[in-house]
């Protein structure tokens, strides 16, 4: 075996398809639904490579214990590392690397919120589960008719704007990279311009609360907030009241901030305490997914190969070295 890699926090099809495809890429596997902690570093043991996902905080103890174990590379199953101490990583010579999946997932699922949003899905379908089959008193909107604003133009928002282009929309783009290929725009041109604003930018210290105060006032009077990026670049203690007053038309949210300890489990018994949360999810022209946009067949591939790929060329430059 060329290398070996402990998987932390994997799922059942996700360690069937480890232990299936590990001997065509000569890589030695171990796997464990443990998340990655403190206690559970000791399980990485003698392996320089470790596989984790992103739905558990890695901070500096634990990055401390998995260096101890001998751990010098870290493959995140996502395409954000704000789930990780980055600075903490790199103090302790630890190298920290995403891991790309089809990009398809995300933008599909995307273009699926926007419908629903415009089409008031959420209020349609749950009249029709108690048999109330009376038309909407809201006419929806069509696509075809709206300025959707592309925030972020890394893979996923570039395919989503692939899509868009078979709407008929009109489409800005705004990324605080801008390439050559691509039109972009300032953020506060895309704001004030956009009947819908879908945000597809990684999570950092610079793009946290993206949407506030201040820009959600920009925002077209009745526009649409689509996030399937990463919570934290809406600013809750902003959306919640631009949505109660009906300065903002809907959201439709995969991913929510503060969704640690409610996403991934079931609460149906377990009261949920944040206020505001509530507040958010029983509004009617809001839409609450379980930051499920990535969750495909073809990205668990993805996401698997690729995980193996980036170990073995870790170790590879290793033996280079």
């Amino acid at each position: 075996m060329e290398a070996e890699l402990i998987v932390y926090g994997c799922e059942q099809d996700e360690a069937a398809l480890f232990r299936q495809m590990a001997p065509r890429f000569g890589v030695q596997v171990a796997v464990t639904a443990a998340s990655l902690t403190e206690r559970t570093a000791a399980l990485a043991l003698g392996k320089r490579c470790a596989s984790i996902g992103h739905k558990t905080p890695v901070g500096e103890r634990t990055l401390v214990a998995l260096r101890q174990a001998g751990v010098m590379y870290l493959s995140t199953r996502s395409v954000g590392t704000n789930h990780v101490d980055m600075r903490c990583a790199t103090r302790l010579g630890i190298r920290v690397e995403t891991v790309p999946y089809s990009p398809d997932s995300v933008a599909d699922y995307t273009l699926m919120l926007m419908l629903m949003a415009l089409r008031h899905a959420r209020s349609v379908v749950t009249r029709a589960t108690v048999h109330d089959y009376r038309l909407s008193p809201a006419r929806g909107r069509e696509l075809r008719d709206m300025t959707v604003g592309v925030v972020g133009t890394g893979r996923i928002g570039r395919a989503v704007l692939r899509r868009l282009s078979g709407f008929g929309c009109r489409t800005l783009a705004h990324d605080s990279v801008p390439t050559a290929d691509l039109s972009h725009v300032p953020l506060d041109a895309l704001l004030a311009c956009s009947d819908i604003v879908t945000l597809h930018t990684p999570l950092t210290n610079t793009t946290r609360h993206l949407l506030n105060r201040r820009t959600i006032e920009l925002m077209k009077p009745g526009a649409l907030i689509v996030n399937t990026a990463r919570g934290g670049l809406i600013d809750n203690e902003a959306l919640v009241p631009a949505l109660e007053s009906g300065r903002l038309g809907g959201a439709a949210l995969d991913v929510v901030e503060g969704e640690q300890g409610i996403f991934y489990a079931d609460r149906r018994d377990q009261p949920i305490e944040d206020a505001l949360w509530l507040r958010l999810h029983a509004l009617p022209n809001v839409l609450v997914s379980p930051h499920t946009a990535y969750h495909t067949d073809h990205a668990l591939l993805d996401t698997v190969v690729n995980s193996m790929r980036n170990c073995l060329n870790f170790e590879r430059e290793l033996r280079r070295a």
